[in-house]
């Protein structure tokens, strides 16, 4: 076991409250493992009982559950507060339609050892994500280590992935929003740490996702529409930084949506 090892896990949540059990009791499974589980959750203005579902959670040994409050500022702005907060030697975003597989924290636990005397440079651990039904929400690693730009854009990735971040790294970072948006693409704040740092990839799962109907990839549009500003500074910072090395579909990917987001922030101008 590693002594004194501690993870945060972050929850932003927004009238979710019968979603956070499957979360709760993922967290108390792993609990067993001997790591310390620091789990911080950030109501975002709910309005159903998710205060008093989360106050009924008992505490365990190894895990430690903060219940917080704010109005709704959307899930980037609670994430940044949670960051703040988080002590642990590592962090995980958890949203609050996913939840960890039994065996989540040994494998992080396990990374974690083989590679602790080899960090400088590494900002996360990146591990896969499956579906409710065990499927693999995407390819597998090609590369031990990458960056999620490369990832995606050089290596040809599909499908979502669980970050665990180094503590120390993640802090000196955090979503940026542009105007009054209250959402921006995760892959704004990857970038910005890819040009300094790298991630390990290890081809097993740690999390489950089970998305929901009102959830943001379900309503992908109306979230373009709705926060572009966001999204075209993301792919106007790509370009800047170069595209040499870019798979061909992955650069007709990344101008396309330039131009679109382009396109929405004029009309949002034009009708604000």
């Amino acid at each position: 076991m590693v002594i004194n090892m501690k993870i945060s896990v972050l929850t932003p949540t927004y009238n979710r409250a019968n979603l956070l059990k499957n979360l709760y009791n993922s967290l108390i499974e792993n609990s067993n493992y001997g790591i310390k589980i620091e789990w911080l959750i950030m109501d975002d203005g709910s309005t159903d009982d998710t205060e008093e579902i989360v106050k009924k959670f008992d505490k365990v040994n190894n895990l430690d559950i903060n219940y917080y409050y704010e109005e709704n500022s959307g899930k980037m702005t609670a994430i940044n507060n949670l960051v703040k907060l988080a002590t642990g030697d590592l962090i995980i975003e958890c949203d609050s339609d996913d939840f960890f597989t039994k065996d989540a924290f040994k494998i992080i636990e396990n990374v974690y050892e083989k590679n602790k005397h080899n960090l400088d440079g590494i900002y996360a651990f990146c591990f896969l994500k499956y579906d409710t039904n065990g499927n693999n929400m995407g390819n597998e690693f090609k590369n031990e280590k990458t960056t999620m730009f490369d990832l995606y854009f050089k290596e040809g990735e599909t499908g979502e992935k669980a970050l665990v971040y180094l503590t120390d790294v993640r802090k000196k970072y955090k979503y940026k929003l542009e105007k009054d948006e209250k959402f921006v693409t995760e892959a704004r704040l990857h970038h910005e740490m890819d040009l300094k740092y790298k991630i390990i990839c290890e081809n097993k799962p740690i999390m489950i996702c089970e998305y929901q109907k009102d959830g943001y990839t379900n309503n992908i549009i109306e979230q373009f529409k709705k926060y572009p500003y966001g999204y075209y500074e993301y792919f106007k910072e790509i370009f800047k930084h170069g595209m040499k090395g870019v798979l061909f579909n992955k650069k007709k990917y990344a101008l396309k949506h330039l131009l679109y987001f382009w396109y929405l922030t004029k009309i949002r101008k034009f009708f604000t």
